[in-house]
C-alpha cells in the first residue's frame, strides 16, 4: 500500500535517540512537576514515591542525558585523527582546513563536558542532602563563549561536511554512519547516526541545560548554598541564548529568495490532500515566500531519503478562494463511520495486547508486530478522518484542497500564510535547480518528524485521559465592537482534533456571558481547544464545499490537560487568551469508571433515577412522558441540527429541564419550546443514563454481548429478536420507540452529519451499560473499557437500527422466531 509505506518513510530515525525526544518533549512545554511525566523523571524511570529528593531525580535525569551526549561527541571525534593523519599523505581524504571547518571547537566542547560529567557523577551516585553542585553548573555557564565559536562556524562546517561528501565517496561513507555508543546499561550496544545530526546536537544542548537549571532552581531551597549559584548559571544562559538569533538557526535557513533574502522554514506538518479524488497524506512546508506540498520518496535501502515535491505556489500568487467563489470540492467518496470506528476498535484492542506483552515481558519481535499494526490502523484513521475543507488556489493555475480534522488547524494555517503575504513579495517561478534544492532543504528544516499517531509516541508518554471532562464557559472580554459571539470546544482523540461542544450565539455584544456547562467525553485526550467565533447570518457566504455559513474565527488558543490539575473533586478555573481576547472558563474531570455508576434516585415521586416501570404505570403511558416529549421536540425542530445527539446540551439547561420534568410542572410544554435544542437531547441522553438499570436491563446484558458475537446471520437474527421478547413491556415499547424515531434522524444525514452509526454510538452505551453491581465485573483498564465494552454495546443498538422495522404485535406473536431473509 503506497500511503503505508509513504507513511512509514516519515519515521526520522536520526533524530529518534533519547536525548532528542526528551528535548522535543521539553520545547513542547511538558511541565516539570512531580509526577506530571517531566522527561527528566521520565529519563531515570524512577516510580513516584519512593521518597527520592526532586534533584536527585533531576540530577540523575541529566546525568544520564549527558552520558549520551558526550558518547555522541565521542562519536564525531573519532574519524577526526585518521582524517587528519591522511591530510599529510599524498591522497588525502580532506585537507587540513576542511578538517578544522567541520570540527571547529568539537574537541574543546568534548573536554568541557567529560570534565563536568566526571566531577557530577560520583555526587550523584553517592547521594546525601548536603552534596552541593552548583559550582560546576556555574563553571558549566561561564565557558558557553566556546558553544558560541561554534555557533558561528556551524553554517560553514556544515556546508563544507556537504560539498566534502558530494565530491569524496570515502568521506561520505564516513559522514552518513557515525557509531554512537549507548548508554552503559543499555542492551544497543552502538546506533549509527548521520554526521549532520550529531553536529546539531551541541546547539540544542545548551537548550537542554537551561531547562535542567530550570527545575534544579525549583527544587533547591532559597537558602541552599547551591541556590545563587545555580541562578547565576541560569542568567549566564538565558543571555546567552538570547544572543543567538533564531534566523542563524540551520534548520530554518534554506535557499534565497528571488529578492535576495534568507528563505526560512516558518511551518510544516502534515496535512491529507484530495488528489485524482483519492486521499493522500502529503507533508506541507511553508516557507517566507512558497508553499510547497511535498512526499516522501522512494529509496532503496541505505539511501538518504529525499522529498519529491508534488507542486508548489509562490505566496504572492496564493489565494483564497471566498466561499461563494469556491467551485465544489471533486467528489471523494467520504469514509463509513462504522469503519472508522471499527479502527478506533482495533487501534483500543492493540493497546492493550501491547500493553499485556510488555506486563507479560513478552517477545520484542511480538510487541514490534503488534505495534505495526497499531500504526497501519492509526494512520488509515488519519487519513481517512478529515472532513475539513482547506482550498487552496494559485492565481495563475489550478485550486488545490486540503481535509483538515479541526477548524483551529485550518485557523493555524491560514493566518501563518496571511501575516507573511503581508510582507512585499515578488511572483516567481522555480528553475529545476533551484526547486530540487529547496525540496531537497525539506529533509533537514522540517521541524515535524512523526505522523501525529500515538504508535509513534514514546512508551513512557501520557495515554491521555479517558472519562468525561465537564467544561463551563464563562464569559469573553477584549472585543472591540460589538459582534454575534459564540464558542466551540475541540479535544484530540486518536491523534486528531474533534470539536464537542458549542455555545449558544450571545448577540450584540462586547463582552458575552455564556456560563455554560458542557460534559465531553474524552478518548485518550490531552488537550483542550477553545475557539471564538462571530456568526454570519448572511446566506450568501455558504461554503460550497460543505455547505456550511463559514463564521469568522476572532480568537483561538489551547490548554494541555495536565492529570493533575484536572483530576480534582473541585471546578479548576482558567482564562485562555487568544489575540487579545480573554475568556475564561472552569473545567474538572470524571474518570470513566466513576462516571459509568448509575445512581438510582431516593425519591420514587419523580423521573431521573427511577424504575421505567414505576414511571409508566404512574403515567399510566406505554412510554414515559419525557421520552416523548423529548423525542417529538428534536423531530419538530432539531432533526436537521448539525450533531444533534452528539453535540453537548448546555448542563445547567439540562438540570432545569431535569427538574421540571422531575417536578411534573405544568410549564414544561413551554419551556421546552423556548430551550436550545441540543439541551434538550441531552436531557432525553441523561434520563435513559440515570435509570438505575439500563433500558436493556443488567439480567439480559451478558446475553446481548453473547448475541451481537454470534457469526451465523441466522443464529443472531433468532438470539437478538428473542432478546426483545424477553425483555418486560415497558423497556421493550420504549427501546422501540426511540429506534423509530433515532431512524428518523439518521434519515437526515446529508443534513444533519448524523449516521446510524454515530447515533449508536451516542446511545449504545446509554441503553446497555451496566449498572454498577453489575460493571465492577466489567471494569479493567479505561482503554480495556472504550476497546470491549463500549464498542460491543455500540454494535448491539447498531444492529437494531439496520434491522427492518420492528412491531411490538408482531415481535410478541412470534414467540418463536425463525427468519428466512438471513
Amino acid at each position: 500500500m503506497e500511503e503505508e509505506e509513504e507513511a512509514i518513510g516519515f519515521l526520522d530515525k536520526v533524530l529518534e535517540d533519547e536525548d532528542v525526544f526528551l528535548l522535543e518533549e521539553c520545547e513542547l512545554g511538558t511541565p516539570t512537576s512531580p509526577g506530571s511525566g517531566s522527561p527528566f523523571l521520565v529519563a531515570v524511570k524512577v516510580e513516584a514515591g519512593k521518597g527520592l529528593e526532586m534533584r536527585k531525580l533531576v540530577l540523575s535525569g541529566f546525568l544520564a542525558s549527558e552520558e549520551i551526549y558526550i558518547n555522541q561527541l565521542e562519536a564525531l571525534l573519532l574519524p577526526m585523527k585518521p582524517l587528519k593523519a591522511t591530510a599529510t599523505t599524498s591522497q588525502p581524504v580532506l585537507t587540513i582546513q576542511q578538517i578544522e571547518t567541520i570540527f571547529y571547537k568539537i574537541q574543546d566542547i568534548y573536554e568541557i563536558h567529560k570534565e563536568f560529567y566526571d566531577n557530577l557523577c560520583p555526587k550523584v551516585q553517592q547521594w546525601d542532602s548536603q552534596v552541593t553542585m552548583g559550582h560546576l553548573f556555574q563553571k558549566l555557564a561561564s565557558q558557553l563563549g566556546v558553544y558560541k565559536a561554534f555557533v558561528d562556524n556551524y553554517k560553514v562546517a556544515l556546508e563544507t561536511a556537504e560539498k566534502c561528501s558530494q565530491s569524496n565517496n570515502q568521506f561520505q561513507k564516513i559522514s552518513e554512519e557515525l557509531k554512537v555508543k549507548g548508554p552503559k546499561d543499555s542492551k544497543d550496544s552502538h546506533t549509527s547516526v548521520t554526521m549532520e545530526a550529531l553536529l546539531y546536537k551541541p546547539i540544542d544542548r545548551v537548550t537542554r541545560s537551561t531547562l535542567v537549571l530550570h527545575d534544579l532552581l525549583k527544587h533547591t531551597p532559597v537558602d541552599h548554598p547551591d541556590y545563587p549559584l545555580l541562578q547565576d548559571a541560569l542568567r549566564i544562559s538565558q543571555n546567552f541564548l538570547s544572543s543567538i538569533n533564531e534566523d542563524i538557526d540551520p534548520r530554518r535557513t534554506a535557499v534565497t529568495t528571488p529578492k535576495g533574502e534568507t528563505r526560512q522554514l516558518v511551518k510544516d506538518g502534515f496535512l491529507v490532500e484530495v488528489s485524482e479524488s483519492s486521499r493522500k497524506l502529503r507533508h506541507v512546508f511553508l516557507f517566507t515566500d512558497v508553499l510547497l506540498c511535498a512526499k516522501l520518496k522512494k529509496t532503496s535501502a541505505g539511501k538518504h531519503q529525499q522529498y519529491d515535491c508534488k507542486w508548489y505556489i509562490p505566496l504572492a500568487d496564493l489565494v483564497f478562494p471566498s466561499p461563494e467563489e469556491s467551485e465544489a470540492s471533486p467528489q471523494v467518496h467520504p469514509f463509513p463511520d462504522h469503519e472508522l470506528e471499527d479502527m478506533k476498535m482495533k487501534i483500543s484492542a492493540l493497546k492493550s495486547e501491547i500493553q499485556k506483552e510488555k506486563a507479560n515481558k513478552g517477545q520484542s519481535r511480538a510487541i514490534e508486530r503488534l505495534k505495526k499494526k497499531m500504526f497501519e490502523n492509526e494512520f488509515l484513521l488519519l487519513l481517512n478522518s478529515p472532513t475539513i475543507p482547506f482550498r487552496i488556489h494559485n492565481r495563475n493555475g489550478k485550486s488545490y484542497l486540503f481535509l483538515l480534522s479541526s477548524d483551529y488547524e485550518r485557523s493555524e494555517w491560514r493566518e501563518a500564510i496571511q501575516k507573511l503575504q503581508k510582507k512585499d513579495l515578488q511572483a516567481f517561478v522555480l528553475s529545476s535547480v533551484e526547486l530540487q534544492v529547496l525540496t531537497g532543504s525539506c529533509f533537514k528544516l522540517r521541524t515535524v518528524h512523526n505522523i501525529p499517531v500515538t504508535s509513534n509516541k514514546d512508551d513512557d508518554e501520557s495515554p491521555g485521559l479517558y472519562g468525561f471532562l465537564h467544561v463551563i464557559v464563562h464569559s469573553a472580554k477584549g472585543f472591540k465592537q460589538s459582534a454575534n459571539l459564540y464558542c466551540t470546544l475541540e479535544v484530540d482523540s486518536f491523534g486528531y482534533f474533534v470539536s464537542k461542544a458549542k455555545t449558544r450565539v450571545f448577540r450584540d455584544t462586547t463582552e458575552p456571558k455564556w456560563d455554560e456547562e458542557f460534559e465531553i467525553e474524552l478518548e485518550g485526550s490531552q488537550s483542550l481547544r477553545i475557539l471564538c467565533y462571530e456568526k454570519c447570518y448572511d446566506k450568501t457566504k455558504v461554503n460550497k464545499d460543505n455547505n456550511e455559513i463559514v463564521d469568522k474565527i476572532m480568537g483561538k488558543g489551547q490548554i494541555q490537560l495536565d492529570p493533575q490539575t484536572v483530576e480534582t473533586k473541585n471546578w479548576h478555573t482558567d482564562v485562555i487568551e487568544m489575540n487579545g481576547i480573554k475568556v475564561e472558563f472552569s473545567m474538572k474531570f470524571t474518570s470513566r469508571d466513576m462516571s459509568l455508576k448509575r445512581t438510582p434516585s431516593k425519591k420514587q415521586t419523580g423521573v431521573f433515577g427511577v424504575k421505567i416501570s414505576v414511571v409508566t404505570k404512574r403515567e399510566r403511558s406505554k412510554v414515559p412522558y419525557i421520552v416523548r416529549q423529548c423525542v417529538e421536540e428534536v423531530e419538530k425542530r432539531g432533526i436537521e441540527e448539525v450533531g444533534i445527539y452528539r453535540i453537548s446540551g448546555v448542563a445547567t439547561d439540562i438540570q432545569a429541564l431535569k427538574t421540571v420534568f422531575d417536578a411534573n410542572n405544568k410549564d414544561i410544554l413551554l419551556m421546552l419550546s423556548d430551550m436550545d435544542i441540543n439541551a434538550i437531547a441531552g436531557t432525553l441522553k441523561l434520563y435513559f443514563r440515570e435509570l438505575p438499570e439500563p433500558l436493556l436491563t443488567d439480567r439480559l446484558y451478558p446475553a446481548f454481548m453473547e448475541g451481537i458475537a454470534l457469526s451465523d446471520p441466522a443464529a443472531k437474527e433468532n438470539c437478538m429478536m428473542h432478546l426483545l421478547r424477553t425483555l418486560p413491556d415497558p423497556n421493550l415499547i420504549t427501546f422501540l420507540f426511540l429506534l423509530e424515531h433515532l431512524k428518523r434522524v439518521a434519515e437526515k444525514e446529508p443534513i444533519n452529519k448524523m449516521s446510524l452509526h454515530n447515533l449508536a454510538t451516542v446511545f449504545g452505551p446509554t441503553l446497555l451499560r451496566p449498572s454498577e453491581v453489575e460493571s465492577k465485573a466489567h471494569l479493567t483498564s479505561a482503554a480495556d473499557i472504550w476497546s470491549h465494552d463500549v464498542m460491543a454495546q455500540v454494535q448491539v443498538l447498531l444492529y437494531y437500527l439496520q434491522h427492518p422495522p420492528i412491531s411490538f404485535a408482531e415481535l410478541k406473536r412470534n414467540t418463536l422466531y425463525f427468519s428466512t431473509d438471513v
